[in-house]
């Protein structure tokens, strides 16, 4: 159960000088990431985790959380004044969004969407802080075959709801797990595809990988969209909506936030799917449905408040079970690792204090971006008019003295190159990047518990079907895996 000592404890901590500090530079700094189309919450993450080292790891926490509740919510500003969504989440915030700028209401949409991601996110971190240490107790009776069942149905839920194409997905991840089988075997400790290099019998440096997947290759990407990018020419009036307005759209938000916290728990699917169920739910149960994508305010809102209350959701499972729920918990995932915190049930029986003290990081992250958001949203809105040519440099820098910095090895910048490349020949091919981070983390979550679960039955397979947890969540990956197959093999199917 939440420990309430233990949480007060934890705003103590969070909102002490430079911990405080921290969230709102991180929240600063979430926001402008989030507003520029194309760089997301996750390549901010990633690019920020070299630059934490030098931090006190509380501090580095508190503003890797701050930029990652900040930046999803960023993207809904140029979504709104440029039709141009700041990150992948923020495409249904498009569909009214922007009809409401073109209508003279940039103002109004922008404190709409402030207000729901803030409420949206709130939401998220208490049911958080109320039902993670539930389920990590339930966790820690769980062995190899337990978690071995866990990170298949990771698996299976990463190929099948990750882009338009089960297939791509499946090719994606499958890359995945064959770079988690790089470096040594888990039990013999003998060098895997190493191909002779030392360097590599650690197996491919995790961070630098990542900075190349949703950083570098982000660089390269825009490098052809530098002289095509919109400038935003909307004039943003009132931005602090009334309590009428709020009034209003009071169960919009309540549905929206119960909607996000449960997408959000289910590994792979994160604030971009939570954005289209709220806001087809809303458009169902509207009275006026045919005003939707014509600039309604509840599209706005139920978009924005579930994506961000997906946070919460995709936190959930990375931090008691250690199986990230998207790409953005990925890579808080690793960040969490290299300050020597191992996600999972033990954190909470090990360091119970910096899990409260997380719960009350996220708290207050995400009242610091609703301030901050509300206050700043014609300044941040001025941020879409940066120029790309000195942008773009600038991320690639940062993106291999970042690499570099981690371990004072110029092989991870050789990493985050050839990553940052292959990223970019993802992106540009429609391949998710996703599940080849989620696959890495899962695969060698399942071989190593796979094995070990071999030998506690001495080689029987049988345990996993004596195991009722492990049974059954095996089972729901073979469900999973088999509608993705039906769904592919439908004439109006997802096509590669």
């Amino acid at each position: 159960m939440l420990d309430f000592s233990l949480l007060l404890q934890g705003f103590g901590t969070v909102l002490s000088g430079p911990n405080l500090l921290a969230i709102v530079l991180g929240s600063i700094g979430g926001i402008i990431v989030g507003a520029l189309p194309g760089l997301t919450a996750t390549m901010a993450i990633a690019l920020l985790i070299p630059f934490t080292f030098s931090m006190d790891p509380t501090t580095g926490i508190c503003m890797l959380l701050a930029v990652y509740a900040a930046g999803i919510y960023g993207g809904g500003i140029a979504s709104i004044l440029i039709r141009t969504p700041g990150t992948p989440a923020a495409v249904v915030t498009v569909l009214d969004g922007y009809p409401m700028a073109q209508k003279g209401m940039a103002g109004q949409a922008l404190g709409l969407a402030t207000i729901g991601s803030g409420t949206g996110g709130l939401f998220s971190a208490i049911c958080l802080a109320l039902f993670a240490p539930i389920l990590a107790a339930f966790a820690l009776r769980f062995s190899a075959p337990e978690y071995f069942a866990v990170a298949v149905l990771g698996l299976a839920v990463t190929i099948t709801l990750t882009g338009r194409s089960p297939l791509k997905g499946a090719v994606s991840a499958s890359m995945g797990l064959l770079i988690a089988m790089i470096g040594l075997d888990p039990i013999g400790g003998f060098p895997r595809f190493t191909f002779g290099l030392t360097e590599l019998t650690g197996g491919i440096s995790f961070v630098p990988m990542l900075i190349g997947l949703f950083s570098l290759s982000e660089a390269f990407r825009q490098i052809e969209l530098i002289e095509t990018t919109e400038r935003m020419t909307a004039k943003i009036g009132r931005v602090l909506p009334t309590i009428g307005e709020l009034i209003v759209h009071r169960w919009t938000m309540l549905r929206a936030c119960v909607i996000g916290i449960v997408v959000g728990i289910i590994p792979s699917m994160g604030p971009e799917t939570a954005a289209f169920v709220s806001y087809s739910e809303t458009k169902r149960n509207s009275k006026e449905p045919e005003e939707f994508g014509k600039g309604k305010p509840d599209g706005v809102v139920a978009a924005q408040t579930a994506e961000n209350a997906s946070t919460g959701g995709d936190v959930l499972p990375m931090i008691t079970l250690g199986v990230p729920g998207d790409a953005a918990t990925a890579v808080l995932m690793g960040a969490l690792t290299i300050h020597n915190l191992e996600p999972g049930p033990l954190l909470f029986r090990d360091h119970p204090d910096v899990v409260h003290m997380l719960f009350a990081g996220l708290i207050v992250a995400n009242v610091a971006f609703l301030v901050i958001g509300l206050v700043g949203a014609r300044q941040f809105a001025k941020v879409l008019n940066l120029d790309r040519r000195y942008l773009v440099p600038a991320i690639m820098l940062c993106s291999l003295i970042g690499s570099y910095a981690i371990n004072n090895n110029p092989m991870d910048v050789w990493v985050c190159l050839i990553f940052g490349f292959i990223g970019y020949l993802m992106q540009r091919y429609d391949y998710p990047v996703s599940p080849i981070v989620l696959a890495q983390i899962l695969g060698a979550m399942a071989e190593s518990n796979f094995r070990r679960s071999l030998a506690m039955s001495q080689g029987d397979l049988g345990i996993f079907a004596t195991r009722p947890i492990a049974a059954v969540l095996l089972l729901l990956a073979v469900v999973a895996a088999v509608s993705a197959i039906r769904r592919q093999m439908q004439p109006g199917g997802a096509r590669p």
